[in-house]
């Protein structure tokens, strides 16, 4: 019972009880204080954070031009425990340090299990949101067209990143699980980030825009099946057909029934949930359903985000949708920054200085990949050569999608520090480069499609 304890609790507060509690009081005063410091540390961690957060987002919003959320992952590397929050202060210790069964190899995760608890909740509000904000007429609408953008921007990346880590030496083979899980991040495709960019240009509703939106939806949806499909087969040790085949059919089919399901009660859901007289009940039960869809995603072997993003997918056209965006808003503000500087935090600048090769290597790669990779597909679903760059520069952001990959990889011991280093610096770049490139191309003027396949209702980017 008390070893049990010890791996809960810590070594500490078991050396304690064996040495000075002998009895059961003794051992619950003891658990008691030990929790007390837990939370202490925890709070005034999460105070830190969210103060960095804004600040480093502030910084890039009004000084830099860029996206809060490259802010908010830089303020991590700044605070976290590889750089300034490792160093002791006093007597009291550093404010982030590493636990002492990462540096055994036994976790993966270079920070405590309360923080990186809270951070993955926020990764879940995040997609949740993400879901409640998309628009499920016209992801509808662009499905085909995205589809095959998506498929293209998710082949061309993969194979690229599989090659340029076996190549570098990082991989035993082509089936190694850090080959694989290097190629699944290079598929992603951040969904916020590439509608917080189009939104700025006034471009949500152009083809292109809306083309690029629904497949960057499909394609983090393809990504995480990838993910799961990779998670599966590293913890198999082995690869085979069937193995692949009932991990992708069992992802595929719970994620279709998840959110065919939501989608025919979504309506009846929203009527239930806009029946309460509490304040505050359809923030509550709508988070309580998407925590519940993200536990069962878990379960049947999907990442939790996933079945976040299916529930609110399936809202998105309710009434209930519509009074939840502020407060859902609120929450996100206040408990997503947590997760993205949670990421930055588990960045080790020394462990990259080897691998900064390949990590330009990998960047390089990333952007190519995603330009031809969905450009390419857009050529043939009506769009001209400007529209299909468009559409191309616009997946190139890998954000947050990216970092959940590259951290749960990290999490299972799959891919190690510098790894998830050359992750980072691959998607900080990508997520950079994206508005860089793309508002020089939208405000070039001209229609993207071809004069004979304009899309009947929309309005031509160049208009």
């Amino acid at each position: 019972f008390l070893s049990i304890v010890a791996q809960t609790f810590g070594v500490r507060c078991y050396n304690r009880i064996c040495t000075h509690h002998k009895t059961l009081p003794s051992f619950f005063r003891c658990m008691e204080q030990h929790i007390t410091e837990i939370v202490v540390r925890l709070v005034y961690q999460l105070s830190l954070i969210l103060l960095v957060a804004k600040v480093g987002g502030e910084i890039c919003l009004r000084y830099l031009k860029v996206p809060p959320v490259l802010g908010e992952l830089a303020a991590g590397i700044i605070i976290g425990p590889f750089a300034l929050g490792g160093i002791v202060i006093g007597g009291a210790g550093p404010i982030f340090p590493v636990p002492v069964l990462y540096a055994e190899n036994a976790i993966g995760v270079p920070m405590s299990s309360e923080l990186y608890s809270v951070a993955q909740i926020a990764a879940v509000i995040l997609l949740f949101a993400a879901g409640l904000e998309t628009n499920l007429k016209q992801f509808m609408r662009y499905a085909g067209p995205a589809s095959l953008v998506a498929v293209g921007g998710l082949v061309l990346p993969f194979i690229l990143g599989v090659f340029s880590t076996v190549l570098f030496g990082f991989a035993d083979g082509f089936g190694d699980p850090r080959a694989l899980f290097m190629g699944a991040i290079l598929t992603a495709t951040s969904v916020g980030i590439t509608a917080r960019v189009l939104s700025d240009m006034r471009r949500l509703d152009s083809p292109e825009g809306v083309t690029i939106l629904a497949a960057a939806v499909v394609d983090d949806v393809l990504g995480i099946l990838v993910l799961t499909v990779v998670v599966g087969m590293s913890e198999a040790g082995t690869i085979s057909f069937s193995e692949v085949a009932f991990i992708s059919g069992k992802a595929v089919g719970f994620w279709l029934a998840l959110t065919g399901i939501g989608l025919l009660l979504s309506k009846h859901i929203s009527r239930l949930f806009e029946s309460f007289r509490v304040d505050g009940a359809g923030i509550a039960l709508a988070l309580s359903l998407a925590f519940l869809a993200a536990g069962l995603a878990e379960s049947f072997g999907l990442a939790m985000i996933i079945g976040a993003y299916s529930i609110g997918l399936a809202l998105s056209n309710t009434t209930l949708a519509q009074r939840l965006h502020e407060p859902i808003t609120a929450v996100y503000h206040a408990l997503v920054p947590i997760f993205f500087v949670a990421m930055g935090m588990l960045v080790d600048l020394a462990a990259m200085q080897g691998v900064l090769l390949f990590g330009a290597v990998v960047t390089l790669l990333a952007v190519v990949s995603k330009v031809l990779g969905a450009g390419v597909p857009a050529l043939v679903t009506g769009f001209n050569l400007r529209g299909s760059a468009r559409i191309g520069v616009g997946m190139l952001p890998r954000g947050e999608v990216a970092l959940i990959i590259a951290g749960v990889g990290l999490a299972r011991g799959v891919i190690d520090a510098d790894l998830f280093g050359v992750s980072i610096m691959m998607t900080v770049v990508t997520t950079l480069a994206s508005p860089v490139l793309l508002v020089p191309l939208f405000r070039s003027g001209g229609s993207g499609r071809r004069a004979s396949s304009v899309t009947e209702g929309a309005t031509p980017s160049g208009n």
